[in-house]
């Protein structure tokens, strides 16, 4: 390797251990930089799970109960095939989807349930704030396509409404 190469890619390592020090320094879950040319993507889940970079970081101690088992009305397999369809409600952020509003709490929605534009469908927590989900519009609900405590991704697809 070039003495130029390796220095530029002891750089990038430095750079995404810089990151993931501000990742948990922080308390955040993901971080992107943009440099050069050069696009780098740290993030973690509160789920024990890989992060995209190949510096490992400390898991985040979840601030709500563990996932429950998986309901009879959650289907995450099968979610990409609901991606284009029209009713279909996607995430608005990367964070820990909820289907209650606290743990014991009756869920916000069930499948064959109707509800209006703007009724709570569900909870995204990120970054230890929770944001309440709204119906785009009014329908009945077709498909749950996340489970209680599930990490779900920008844009991901999470209810139909049909």
């Amino acid at each position: 390797m070039a003495k130029d190469a390796k220095e530029k890619d002891g750089m990038e390592r430095a750079l995404i251990r810089d990151l993931a020090k501000l990742l948990n320094e922080n308390g955040l879950t993901e971080i992107e930089i943009e440099r050069d040319g050069l696009k780098v993507r740290v993030a973690r889940h509160a789920a024990p799970q890989a992060i995209t970079a190949t510096v490992p970081a400390a898991p985040v101690a979840p601030s709500r109960p563990a996932p429950t088992a998986p309901s009879a009305d959650a289907a995450p397999v099968g979610a990409a095939d609901f991606a284009n369809h029209p009713g279909c409600v996607r995430s608005p952020m990367v964070g820990t989807a909820y289907r209650a509003p606290e743990p014991g709490a009756a869920t916000f929605i069930e499948i064959g349930a109707r509800v209006s534009q703007g009724q709570t469908l569900l909870i995204i927590e990120a970054m230890k704030t929770m944001n309440h989900i709204p119906a785009p519009r009014a329908g009945t609900v077709t498909q749950i396509l996340f489970e209680n405590g599930q990490p779900v991704e920008f844009n991901e697809p999470l209810v139909v409404i049909e």
